[in-house]
């Protein structure tokens, strides 16, 4: 899923500042699970900004909305009836959730709420974890299903840098080398001569981007 953290609350409010009419829209998918953009959450910002606004004497209405998802446009019709009604909207999906909905309604400002962090797991309750970069040249059948673009702290693609001590990162001797995880993956999996494989440089003519994918059942409709 998608990782995001919210913005401080006090770089939302001055994004804000001379906006009197606000809807504030959540998103139902991956920053609901992280707790940041979800019905919860859109509460909480809508009731900080009322305070904010009557300690200070202004007065402002704010509207909340919570969709199913932000990357959908079916979702994101949901909008078109009180859109109008607000001056700015302040979107608290991810990257993609909050340019969708720009697109959309692109008479309107939308302004985005969140930091869009990585695409990860959820390791523990309220822990996550980056497992990809998206790089559209995934290498994890030859790593043991490890990915060294992600879990390198230097990306390496062929073999550890040499300043791993004791299975742990130089860079950072909290974190395991992703080199040492795949050489004990492999070698218990009795896949070991994979490592020797020498990987070429990235293919980064793959990576195209903005990217693009039909699936082949929906191209004959383009």
């Amino acid at each position: 899923m998608i990782v995001a953290d919210r913005k401080p609350f006090d770089d939302i409010k001055a994004m804000l500042e001379g906006f009197e009419r606000i809807l504030i829209v959540g998103c139902g998918e991956c920053v609901s699970v992280c707790m940041v953009g979800g019905e919860k959450e859109v509460e909480i910002l809508a009731s900080q900004l009322r305070m904010a606004a009557g300690k200070e004497g202004k007065k402002i209405e704010i509207g909340e909305a919570t969709l199913e998802r932000q990357c959908d446009r079916e979702y994101l019709e949901l909008l078109k009836d009180r859109i109008d009604n607000y001056d700015v909207v302040v979107s608290m999906a991810c990257g993609a959730g909050v340019q969708f909905l720009a697109e959309m309604y692109d008479h309107k400002v939308v302004l985005p709420a969140t930091n869009t962090r990585f695409i990860g797991v959820t390791e523990a309750e309220g822990v996550w974890a980056e497992r990809c970069r998206a790089c559209s040249d995934c290498v994890l059948a030859e790593t043991g299903g490890i990915c060294p673009v992600t879990i390198c702290a230097k990306g390496l693609l062929n073999g550890p840098c040499g300043g791993t001590n004791d299975g742990k990162c130089e860079v950072d001797k909290g974190k395991d080398c992703a080199w040492t995880l795949i050489y004990n993956r492999l070698n218990k999996l009795g896949r070991l001569d994979s490592i020797r494989e020498i990987f070429p440089a990235k293919k980064y003519s793959v990576q195209t981007r903005p990217g693009r994918r039909v699936h082949e059942a929906f191209k004959e409709k383009e």
